[in-house]
């Protein structure tokens, strides 16, 4: 049986990635794949449990251990959902990867990079996404479309400086890694995006 593809999307909160990722599955099944879709933190059971720890706005954590916590989760979900879909010759679409570590926990958090990329290397050994689509918008934009949203998780608490360091360390993995992170202006219209991002897929994975 053929492998699968793995393609992650990435970006800071309001960057209107989440809205992509049914649309990008709806367009892959009209190709005739099968897809999973996924998340982190998250993705399995337990990973949903760390993820309500992570997300929760009245817990104070040391950045060392908001890592580990999110590595714990990808190691069950890469066992448990991403690794064996692909086995199955299954396209596996997640919502945030190991690049939200190095943006996040590195740039955010100020963690050692590293030292991140010990834990990627014991996490996930050799594996990487086949594509990671790199949704950038202004942090000023960014936060609007997030107080737009009602309440707000503990990542979205976070102030205007913290998101400039996440967007930084995103921008520097993607010219680190030009190949595999594709940067999508999320800034336009949602028919630009979704042009842009089909695009995107057809040159890189002729998924048609």
């Amino acid at each position: 049986m053929k492998q699968g593809k793995f393609i992650t999307l990435e970006g800071i909160d309001g960057a209107g990635k989440s809205t992509q990722l049914a649309w990008i599955a709806e367009l892959l099944q009209r190709a005739g794949l099968q897809t999973v879709l996924t998340r982190e933190p998250g993705g399995t059971a337990f990973g949903e449990k760390l993820r309500d720890l992570l997300l929760d706005g009245s817990f104070i954590v040391y950045p060392e251990t908001e890592a580990l916590l999110m590595f714990a989760a990808r190691r069950e979900h890469l066992g448990r959902v991403i690794l064996p879909a692909l086995a199955q010759g299954q396209w596996v679409i997640s919502d945030r990867f190991t690049d939200a570590s190095f943006a996040y926990q590195g740039g955010g958090r100020g963690l050692d990079s590293g030292e991140l990329s010990i834990l990627e290397q014991w996490v996930q050994g050799t594996l990487q996404p086949d594509l990671t689509l790199y949704f950038d918008v202004p942090v000023g934009v960014g936060r609007q479309r997030v107080s737009q949203g009602g309440s707000m998780d503990r990542f979205e608490q976070e102030q205007a400086d913290f998101f400039q360091r996440v967007r930084a360390a995103y921008l520097d993995r993607a010219r680190q890694f030009p190949e595999r992170i594709k940067l999508i202006d999320s800034s336009q219209s949602l028919a630009e995006v979704r042009a842009a991002v089909e695009r995107t897929l057809q040159c890189v994975l002729n998924y048609g």
